[in-house]
């Protein structure tokens, strides 16, 4: 059962030289393709796991999970260079829509692309990835999120399916499917970071960046109304629905990351998450 808001309070106790233990406070998701808060001193260093997280400038920290996160994940927080404390995260494990169908005949089921496409995929996720690489310090989330598009869903989070006993690439987004030239809006405040007309895959591409490592991808896209570098509030249209790139049928492909991390965007409008 997906964790539908969570709130905990783990106490970590420093050395003897600070005046009180650090309390953190979580609110949003502890589990897998979630997003959660938490606050610190503004002057502290976090990591999770082996991954340094910014800390906002007054205290508040973002932390997000991947689909396959495991069940425990280490939160370390440092005040001063002798003042290190570690504590064990549970992350709620989550069950996803499996399909698995056999007997399929083998041009049925994909095959690697020649080396030339391989090499046109390469050269546009090594774009997508420094796209999403860029740290803007300012928390565009703040606003919230909403859906960026009306119409029905047709795909969600983490499904994937095994074909002829082999795992397909798991699903990281969740899809709405409208007519094309359907308006597609901003679901929060951000920066555009990545304008590309043809993905071999995601075809028509967008990404917005929210600020804090957290952005959100649009794929599939038959227009544009924004560029490169553009600040955009929430609600701001910045496109249209198409079925451009690896597509059936007219649909927006909607995903977030939190840096390298696969992040479930629903949970975000369900819950309303916002730094308390």
């Amino acid at each position: 059962m997906i964790l539908r808001s969570f709130l905990a309070s783990v106490c970590l106790f420093l050395p003897a030289t600070i005046a009180q233990a650090l309390s953190l406070q979580f609110s949003g998701d502890l589990m897998q393709g979630g997003l959660a808060w938490t606050r610190v001193p503004p002057n502290a260093q976090v990591w999770l796991d082996k991954q340094q997280v910014p800390v906002l400038p007054d205290g508040r920290v973002l932390l997000g999970f991947h689909r396959d996160e495991p069940a425990e994940v280490t939160l370390t927080v440092r005040i001063a260079d002798s003042q290190v404390t570690s504590k064990r995260l549970s992350i709620v494990q989550r069950k996803y829509k499996i399909q698995r169908i056999n007997g399929l005949a083998k041009n049925k089921v994909k095959a690697p692309p020649d080396p030339a496409i391989q090499a046109r995929i390469s050269r546009e996720n090594a774009e997508v990835k420094s796209a999403r690489a860029v740290i803007t310090p300012y928390p565009l989330f703040d606003t919230g999120f909403i859906w960026p598009a009306r119409g029905k869903k047709t795909g969600v989070y983490g499904s994937q399916r095994i074909l002829n006993g082999k795992p397909s690439r798991p699903h990281y987004g969740v899809d709405v499917a409208a007519p094309r030239g359907t308006r597609v809006i901003a679901p929060a405040d951000g920066i555009v970071r990545l304008v590309q007309g043809d993905n071999y895959y995601s075809g028509g591409t967008i990404i917005l960046d929210h600020g804090y490592g957290l952005s959100s991808s649009f794929l599939h896209l038959q227009s544009f109304n924004v560029t490169v570098g553009q600040a955009v509030r929430q609600g701001t249209m910045i496109g249209t629905i198409g079925s451009t790139g690896r597509s059936t049928g007219p649909h927006l492909d909607w995903r977030m990351n939190w840096f390298g991390k696969r992040i479930d965007p629903e949970p975000l409008i369900r819950d309303k998450l916002l730094p308390y």
